[in-house]
């Protein structure tokens, strides 16, 4: 790394103006109950008044930031948002998860369910949002305990375990997604990683912790009242349901796209067609593009569900994101004033000083974030953002960039609380105390955070090494 300049006084006013922006974000979304969107620019413009940089530039860098940011990522995210909304609207979640909980019609033993819907809420969430999947296997969840007269929490904690670890460390989720464009990480790399810190991540939060929560006496009576009316939009008539196998072809689709893309650039000569062909279909953009016409077709239209029926869903799907995106364009926002203001010379000094491996750096970069504005993608596009013109002058190999890219996923879910809406969801969903909420939700969140940390720094000291 070339040699950084010593620690100034204005490197101290930056870090205390980017914790009082944090804080402002803070009371703003969890006290004063303003949209995030909202509470996130009045946290840059704090910052820019308290460095001194000129509110013009300031507005100027949020709009840029902004723009860049939904210039990259937003149609990936509103196709994402399509490719969800078929699989949900067709029941095509409802029979894959049915499908392997009862293999053959024959129900499952007790021990194993939790590990079953682990798996099923996996592959559930590749293609789904974190609010979306839970929607879709919260009645199965609660079906599942009612019959196998399970507590509900030993069913449910395992399928919040598998929806959460995929929207934090796998492709095609907005999160990973925008980190591994903003810090230049091989999509191959980044989705085969991440699937291997997922599995492991996915045990401890998921089957493990919920075998030993439900133990508990105070968790164990969990019955669930306030969402027994809840019922899934994915319930369709069964004689329109997609075959299994047409459900698991459109749900797995966009990742196989995206691993033939990397085995490509590994075994296939670049200048060849067949090489072209899969780089081509195997961009994020393109993938879900393909993803989602074949949906229309295989989970729609061959699936005898009316085409109006089809256009409503795709329709339905579109409106839920205008938060999301603004909320994710903020992100990027702040992220420019931030730099803007400096920011990233006072990072590179940190980590120079520091003996922190840049894992654990983007990762603690990425837990304050989150903690201030509960978006695990506002965190992860921030940090990314951040930490990309550090790693830019350290010449990492492909593989390091990827980890570091997950260890800022890690770091966006650790210890998820008021601020957060799946928090809020959880609450509900389950009626769950407050007390009940942090030991189900923001613990497991945290378990997630952890593993993924503890996993990422594993692996670097092992390529280093």
């Amino acid at each position: 790394m070339h040699h950084l300049t010593a620690w100034s006084a204005h490197d101290t006013g930056v870090i205390i103006s980017c914790a009082l922006a944090l804080l402002v974000i803070v009371v703003a979304i969890s006290l004063a109950k303003l949209p995030p969107f909202l509470a996130i620019l009045l946290g840059a413009i704090v910052f820019s008044a308290t460095t001194g940089l000129d509110m013009a530039k300031a507005i100027a860098s949020f709009q840029a930031g902004a723009g860049h940011l939904l210039g990259d990522s937003g149609l990936i995210i509103a196709l994402g948002a399509l490719l969800g909304g078929m699989v949900a609207g067709s029941g095509a979640a409802d029979r894959l998860v049915t499908a392997l909980l009862s293999p053959g019609g024959r129900p499952l033993s007790a021990r194993a369910l939790p590990w079953c819907v682990a798996v099923a809420a996996m592959l559930v969430g590749l293609p789904l949002f974190f609010e979306v999947g839970l929607v879709i296997m919260l009645p199965l969840v609660l079906g599942v305990a009612r019959t196998a007269r399970q507590p509900v929490l030993r069913i449910a904690i395992p399928a919040l375990a598998g929806m959460t670890v995929l929207h934090a460390l796998v492709p095609p989720h907005p999160g990973p997604l925008i980190a591994i464009s903003a810090l230049h990480a091989s999509l191959g790399t980044t989705l085969l990683l991440g699937l291997a810190i997922a599995v492991p991540a996915v045990v401890l939060a998921g089957p493990v912790y919920g075998n030993f929560l439900s133990t508990r006496p105070e968790y164990r009576t969990i019955s669930t009242a306030a969402s027994a009316n809840f019922s899934s939009p994915g319930n369709v008539r069964q004689e329109r349901q997609p075959s299994l196998a047409a459900a698991a072809m459109t749900i797995l689709l966009p990742v196989a796209l995206m691993l033939a893309r990397t085995a490509s650039e590994l075994c296939l000569p670049r200048n060849g067609m067949a090489a072209h062909i899969l780089n081509t279909v195997g961009e994020p953009f393109m993938a879900l593009l393909l993803s989602v016409f074949f949906a229309v077709i295989v989970l729609g239209w061959l699936s005898r569900q009316p085409r109006r029926e089809t256009g409503r869903t795709l329709h339905d799907s579109l409106p839920p994101l205008a938060v999301l995106l603004l909320t994710i364009g903020a992100g990027g926002g702040l992220k420019q004033v931030l730099l803007s203001g400096g920011i990233a010379g006072t990072i590179s000094k940190i980590a120079e000083s520091s003996s922190l491996p840049l894992v654990v750096l983007a990762w603690l970069i990425a837990v304050c974030l989150r903690q201030a504005t509960g978006s695990a993608t506002v965190a992860t596009s921030t940090t990314a953002g951040l930490m990309a013109p550090l790693l830019a002058t350290m010449g990492l190999s492909s593989p390091q960039t990827s980890l570091v890219a997950l260890s800022i996923g890690a770091g966006s879910v650790f210890f998820c609380h008021v601020n957060d809406a799946g928090f809020w969801m959880v609450h509900e969903l389950f009626g769950l105390t407050l007390k009940q909420t942090l030991m189900v939700w923001s613990v497991l969140q945290t378990i997630v955070s952890l593993t993924g940390l503890a996993l990422c720094s594993a692996i670097w000291v092992f390529l280093a090494s």
